[in-house]
């Protein structure tokens, strides 16, 4: 039987590094089955991890909630290489229902890789959790 591995051990997490008041900071390791033509890691990763911290941030910010993303922009300043990387995400303004957030990449030495910004809606974590069952049992 083969085991699917989760999405954080896909995305090569290694550790939370802090995950409270609206902030968060996660390392991962980049490995190279990660990686397109000359050895630059896939957008698509550098994307999954920022945004990754900067839900973490959300969700520490407080409340039961999931954040569901309505838009997410990322500029990239340097290729991603394999190694360790550290996304750190943090909550600009949060409402009742929307929360407006901003990340960051940097590889090991703190140069900083990638920035993005996202809107994401606050949804109650049972309500979503409980869509999801519904839709696996159909």
């Amino acid at each position: 039987m083969t085991t699917i591995p989760s999405l954080n051990e896909t995305l090569g997490q290694q550790r939370v590094v802090s995950n409270a008041d609206g902030r968060a900071v996660i390392e991962y390791l980049a490995g190279p089955h990660m990686c397109h033509s000359g050895g630059v890691v896939q957008g698509g990763f550098v994307s999954g991890w920022i945004d990754a911290a900067m839900a973490h941030a959300a969700m520490s910010a407080g409340g039961d909630v999931t954040p569901m993303s309505l838009e997410l922009k990322v500029s990239f300043f340097a290729p991603a290489r394999p190694g360790l990387v550290i996304a750190e995400g943090w909550v600009e303004r949060q409402g009742r229902s929307v929360c407006f957030l901003e990340g960051r990449l940097t590889d090991g030495a703190g140069a900083v890789l990638a920035k993005a910004s996202s809107t994401v809606r606050l949804m109650d974590r049972a309500r979503v959790e409980g869509a999801a069952r519904a839709a696996t049992t159909t």
